[in-house]
Formats: C-alpha cells, structure tokens, sequence
C-alpha cells in the first residue's frame, strides 16, 4: 500500500494526523499535510484508510499494490 496527499486539496484540517501521526506531518509554513514516504509500513493500513475516509477535503490517495 502506498499513500500520498493532494497539495491541491489540502486545506490542513489535521485530521489524518489524529488517525496516524507516525506517517502524516504537517508543513511549518502553511499546515498542509504530507507523508515523508509513500509506502505504508505494515500495521498501518487501516490508520491509513481512516485518514483517508476522514479527510473533509479527500486529499488523501491510497494506493492498494
């Protein structure tokens, strides 16, 4: 699984951080979230996929490999 945020659509909620800090961060200058490293470690999947489904923006993209 692979993970990436739509700088587009982001408009930093943070909510994706709530549901998995270890892989989304946020950008010091505009708050608008990003992931260091798409691919998703195991045990993450499903903190992924509730970031995804609690994104108000559906700025997050995941990628099922």
């Amino acid at each position: 699984m692979r993970v990436k945020v739509d700088e587009d659509r982001c408009q930093g909620h943070a909510m994706c951080t709530l549901a998995c800090p270890e892989l989304f961060l946020l950008n010091d200058d505009d708050g608008h979230a990003y992931v260091e490293a798409e691919l998703v470690p195991a045990g993450f999947e499903e903190n992924v996929r509730q970031a995804q489904r609690g994104c108000p923006e559906a700025a997050i993209i995941v990628i099922e490999d």
